[in-house]
């Protein structure tokens, strides 16, 4: 057959690729035999930033002088030289910042071991949403269904566990999994997982520990510019052995002989991974293009799940501590008395006020200030869990337990002053009241307030030069809850 004459006679970027069978069914070299005018152009005259290795074209050169070895590449030519089937994949390479659409078709009579296939590519600078949804109903099926329970979901991480859960049935896999990243604490987190029943392993997020991010890292440079990596054989889990050795033990470890990876990315930021392990290799393309689609929309619905938290906490945490803000707090008092939180319930309410923090700001200055209050604020953590303490002011903490007796806010005081003295320069006034039911809380808060004030006064006598003048409870001076708000 006349290669050049088939290319030639094609309009847009072709080549005529040669793979070499093997006969235990996998395959040697992968060669690009000759291609037309726009696609040797495209290797020496590249456009933009899709440049390969080299800019001169040689016929019938390995492939791997172009690009960096890329195994989805090497399953379509194989499927289409070998098996003779025709193939299309879109596409976005991480190495590239545009989309491929890529077009696969067997050639024949085949020269002895050697297969041959067209391969056809055309370049798109922004997604063709008409390309995306080309895929099997199958597929178009489970994609529409993910994004219909992912809209209409209240809880999201409810509803992700049931995506999860399909996309795993559905791609016949022993387990499928949503690791997220956190590139700031460097921590990684399971969004969600779910594993088959006949599966006995450990779960993920046992599994991830301190050092897991750097692991997770790695798999950047383990895809090598590829969109994802799919690795269904023992010669494709050699391929991963090579360039992430680590990992492959890991996996080997955890018993997976086969996995499909993808990124999680929504505009150009990536919030994790998202794969499945353990499936029959035949399944493997329709496994590639149900993730090569679906995490196309897990990725947007996950950036804007990150979105809405990120915004949360800075709507509702203080910045400096971390803790629980003024405004979140006014929304808890109010739902408590309302009777929309635990209606009925005993509630407890402690105020505690950092004395001397404006001495320490006039005389040290404002860095120092601001360590005394995360000093303060890691006491109180010490002694009340998180959702329990909110920084009230600038030196002012409130503190609401529900369920609280008499006896336990006492005790909880006391380890409060306890624990401020392993503290430099922490020390609180304090003031704690309980009421049978916690719609009564802002009776609580005034009254805590009263108590807290009396132990403000106290320690002004004994410390006279700390403060200039003593406010009265409901003073919007330093070290005092306004009453009135509540």
């Amino acid at each position: 057959m006349n290669f050049q004459q088939v290319v030639d006679s094609m309009g847009a970027m072709t080549c005529v690729v040669s793979v070499e069978k093997r006969p235990n069914g996998g395959y040697g070299d992968i060669r690009i035999v000759t291609g037309n005018k726009a696609y040797i152009d495209s290797i020496e005259h590249p456009m933009g930033d899709v440049r390969m290795l080299t800019t001169k074209f040689t016929p019938n050169s390995l492939y791997t002088d172009y690009l960096t070895r890329d195994l989805n590449f090497e399953e379509y030519c194989y499927r289409a030289a070998v098996e003779k089937k025709c193939l299309h994949s879109y596409a976005h390479p991480d190495r590239y910042n545009v989309w491929f659409n890529m077009t696969f078709l067997p050639l024949v009579p085949d020269d002895g071991d050697l297969c041959f296939c067209t391969y056809t590519m055309e370049i798109n600078l922004v997604a063709d949403s008409s390309r995306l949804s080309n895929v099997s109903t199958q597929t178009a099926s489970a994609v529409l269904e993910t994004a219909i329970k992912l809209r209409g979901a209240t809880d999201f991480e409810v509803a992700m566990a049931d995506v999860i859960r399909d996309i795993r049935v559905l791609c016949r896999a022993k387990q499928c999994c949503i690791l997220l990243m956190e590139p700031v604490s460097r921590t990684c987190s399971v969004l969600c997982e779910d594993v088959a029943e006949d599966v006995q392993k450990k779960p993920m997020a046992e599994i991830i520990d301190d050092t897991f991010y750097d692991l997770a890292e790695s798999w950047e440079g383990t895809i090598s510019g590829s969109n994802c990596l799919v690795a269904k054989s023992a010669q494709d889990m050699e391929v991963v052995r090579e360039r992430n050795p680590e990992w492959y033990k890991s996996l080997v470890g955890n018993g997976v002989r086969s996995i499909v990876l993808f990124p999680l990315k929504s505009h150009n930021e990536k919030h994790g991974y998202i794969w499945v392990t353990d499936f029959d290799p035949e399944d493997a393309p329709m496994i590639k293009e149900t993730l090569e689609l679906v995490t196309f929309i897990l990725g947007s619905e996950i950036g804007n799940h990150l979105l809405l938290k990120r915004l949360q906490i800075l709507s509702s945490r203080d910045m400096l501590t971390g803790a629980l803000n003024r405004n979140e707090m006014n929304n808890y008092v109010d739902a408590l008395s309302r009777g929309r939180v635990s209606p009925g319930v005993p509630v407890g309410v402690l105020f505690a006020d950092l004395n001397g923090l404006k001495r320490v700001n006039d005389s040290l200055g404002h860095t120092a200030g601001d360590e005394l209050i995360r000093a303060a604020n890691r006491v109180l953590h010490s002694v009340f869990h998180d959702e329990e303490i909110f920084r009230a002011g600038g030196d002012e903490y409130t503190v609401i337990v529900l369920n609280a007796t008499p006896g336990e806010m006492a005790e909880k005081a006391r380890l409060v002053r306890e624990h401020s003295a392993q503290e430099a320069r922490v020390n609180f006034s304090l003031g704690y009241h309980v009421e049978g039911d916690c719609r009564n809380v802002r009776t609580a808060l005034r009254k805590a307030d009263e108590i807290m004030y009396e132990d403000k006064r106290a320690y002004y006598r004994v410390h006279p030069g700390a403060r200039a003048s003593v406010a009265q409870p409901g003073d919007a001076g330093e070290g005092f809850i306004q009453a009135d708000k509540f």
